[in-house]
């Protein structure tokens, strides 16, 4: 039963060797150049700093949730590929139906100018 283990441990010994080599290695080979500007935050192209609250843009929001729609959709599409064999035509249609809510949604959202910059 150990020998079943053996491969992942050797595994994860592998990965955390060679992540401490990389971090080791950066740290120690990277030119230091410090400057105001680099150490400063940045978000979304907004200075954090200012005086007043500006108003923010809510197309930063929307452009966000749509890229993690798709980004799910991607996530699910890939175990529906590999397992489409064994689901048969209702998993297919199933995912038709689901494709075709997104294709709409996506389409709506086009639509609406909610893409334009």
């Amino acid at each position: 039963m150990a020998d079943n283990y053996l491969s992942i441990l050797i595994f994860f010994f592998v990965a955390g060797g060679l992540a401490t080599v990389i971090i080791v290695a950066s740290v120690l080979l990277a030119k230091r150049n410090p400057s105001a500007d680099k150490g400063a935050p940045y978000e979304c192209g907004f200075e954090p700093l200012s005086a007043k609250a500006g108003k923010f843009d809510v197309r930063f929001y929307l452009i966000a949730l749509l890229f993690i729609i798709f980004d799910l959709e991607i996530a699910f599409l890939f175990p529906w590929a590999v397992s489409l064999k064994t689901l048969g035509w209702p998993g297919f249609l199933s995912m038709m139906i689901f494709l075709t809510v997104l294709t709409v949604g996506f389409i709506y959202e086009w639509k609406k100018g909610a893409l334009d910059w």
